[in-house]
């Protein structure tokens, strides 16, 4: 992918923008000298210095004001913060891509007073470039900026672009909170393993490879789900014993609900509801 000569600035640098800088520069689309990344913590942005060669900022401003992309990877309680330290602080052209959790295009557009928006949902897997992404632009995106921001989150994995923002919503609660439901799945079936009798560590291992399996096999096969179910599934046998009390016990509708509550919350960050604050629980937040 042919690199791009654009300065990048990173408004926060946890994982997820750890993995936009890995990503960037692991595919060859950014060089480290232009990637300028702004958090609160000195610390965090000199180990990203000192592993990734790129500039560390703790002002948000000093990094955005000269970017031609701005990212803004911080967790929804920091939005309405920084959007308006960052608001007159961006260059006019400067393009801004947000992987912010229910901030839409409308908060964007209001909190930045600026009209070159892309709103994206990347998931987990993104930090080893095996994510997903979701995204959307506002109106007034060029061209140009469409390709800048689909080489950024192809650095991050697979993307979609779809025109209507209500996608996003549905994709926070589809694949963006998505390896949650895996990774709960997956400690459910280490521990009945263990209930078993199995070793931990055994019962990792087993789960782990057989999902990996499972994957790659539905890829290789390219056929629908329920085909593949059937076809483990002989008649009186264990799978079929299995997933009778899976759907006695409600199994589908349970992971359709929580897909749901997700698809809701997303909707209320969104609509910058209050919330409690967990490190400070006798307060409220707005998002």
């Amino acid at each position: 992918m042919p690199e791009t000569s654009s300065k990048i600035a990173l408004i926060g640098a946890g994982n997820m923008g750890e993995a936009i800088i890995g990503g960037l520069l692991r595919i060859g689309v950014a060089v480290p000298q232009n990637i300028l990344a702004s958090d609160a913590l000195a610390q965090r942005v000199n180990e990203l210095q000192a592993r990734y060669g790129i500039s560390p900022f703790t002002d948000n401003i000093a990094a955005a004001s000269n970017a031609d992309v701005v990212i803004l990877a911080i967790k929804p309680q920091m939005m309405n913060k920084v959007l308006a330290g960052l608001k007159g602080n961006i260059q006019p052209s400067a393009l801004v891509l947000s992987i912010v959790a229910g901030a839409s295009i409308q908060t964007l557009s209001e909190g930045l007073d600026h009209p070159y928006l892309v709103r994206s949902m990347p998931n987990t897997p993104a930090q080893i470039g095996e994510g997903i992404t979701v995204w959307t632009a506002s109106p007034s995106v060029k061209p140009d900026q469409l390709e800048i921001a689909r080489k950024v989150l192809q650095a991050l994995g697979e993307e979609i672009f779809m025109e209507e923002e209500r996608y996003l919503d549905m994709a926070t609660a589809l694949s963006g909170t998505g390896p949650a439901y895996v990774f709960i799945f997956m400690e459910a079936l280490i521990d009945a393993g263990v209930h078993l009798g199995f070793p931990r560590r055994i019962a990792e291992r087993l789960v782990t490879q057989t999902i990996r399996g499972s994957v790659d096999y539905s890829q290789n096969r390219n056929s629908h789900p329920a085909q593949l179910r059937n076809e483990v599934t002989s008649p009186g046998g264990t799978s079929a014993a299995a997933l009778y009390y899976l759907e006695k016990a409600g199994f589908r509708t349970a992971l359709s609900r929580a897909v749901w509550a997700a698809y809701e919350r997303s909707k209320e960050l969104g609509k910058g509801r209050y919330v409690k604050d967990p490190e400070h629980p006798e307060e409220e937040r707005r998002f």
